[in-house]
């Protein structure tokens, strides 16, 4: 699996969900062919949106690129904000009930590409089950980017507050995955979801 991550600032969420419910629904906003899931991570206060859109592999993801690119011109930027990236990552680890997600924490990690899959090959067998475990986690998924040495956690919670009380045994665990993987920590983020949902209809 793989996922496309577009960046966008500022524009109204609100607004957004509105305009894509009323046009998916009529037909007028069709998915990309091949897209499995969505998810979209909003941060109020930086009035930043994170657009993540899942593909069973990456020939149907970068197929679908000019179909995202069409389907932003037909959004005001006002509406939609303005995208300051898109970047692909390999998902290594997918696990849980992605639709039940209103909250998510975002890691990122950086090192040497050369330790990534042994990482996540120790992630998922020692750091995913205590995730999961713990209250009010609903899912985790793991992103690589080899090119570049990056990986990023995406831990996701059935509320805003059971992320937060989460903090304490998210950061040990964090840290944990840095040092089994050598990498180091460059950042984490807090996203309230705005929706997360499978793609029903799908064309894999």
């Amino acid at each position: 699996m793989w996922v496309r991550v577009a960046t966008f600032e500022g524009g109204e969420t609100q607004k957004l969900d509105k305009l894509m419910d009323e046009r998916m629904s009529s037909g007028e906003m069709p998915p990309p062919e091949g897209m499995s899931s969505v998810l979209i991570l909003d941060d109020k206060d930086a009035q930043k949106r994170k657009f993540l859109a899942f593909f069973e592999n990456r020939d149907t993801l970068e197929a679908a690129e000019a179909g995202f690119d069409q389907m932003g011109d037909t959004i005001p930027e006002e509406i939609r904000g303005r995208r300051t990236s898109v970047h692909y990552y390999d998902v290594v680890i997918y696990d849980g009930s992605v639709e039940a997600a209103k909250a998510a924490r975002v890691s990122l990690l950086e090192g040497s590409s050369d330790s990534i899959d042994a990482g996540f090959d120790k992630a998922r067998a020692e750091t995913l089950p205590k995730v999961r475990a713990i209250s009010g986690n609903v899912g985790a998924i793991g992103l690589a980017d080899r090119d570049n040495g990056r990986t990023s956690m995406i831990t996701l919670w059935d509320s805003p507050d059971s992320m937060r009380a989460s903090e304490q045994e998210a950061d040990q665990l964090r840290q944990r995955t840095a040092d089994m993987s050598e990498q180091k920590i460059a950042n984490v983020a807090l996203y309230d979801v705005s929706r997360a949902q499978v793609v029903e209809g799908v064309r894999a």
